[in-house]
């Protein structure tokens, strides 16, 4: 009984000539989405650079800490 009052709702708001151009963008909407995450996407295998530099200049201030004290 939810499913009919909703329907009424829907055509009442939308009207019964825009019924068929709402049905298929929603069916092309769900068609695209299941295809999107049924493909497996592009995997990027690049290594990411880490901050390399800043680690460097922690160490070196660490030592340079330990030396002056």
């Amino acid at each position: 009984t939810e499913l009919i009052i909703i329907l009424v709702i829907i055509v009442i708001l939308f009207g019964a000539r825009r019924l068929p151009e709402i049905g298929r963008g929603v069916g092309e909407a769900i068609k695209n989405f299941k295809k999107s995450t049924s493909e497996p996407s592009e995997i990027d295998v690049t290594p990411e650079k880490k901050n390399e530099g800043s680690e460097e200049n922690a160490a070196r201030v660490d030592s340079d800490r330990e030396s002056k004290s």
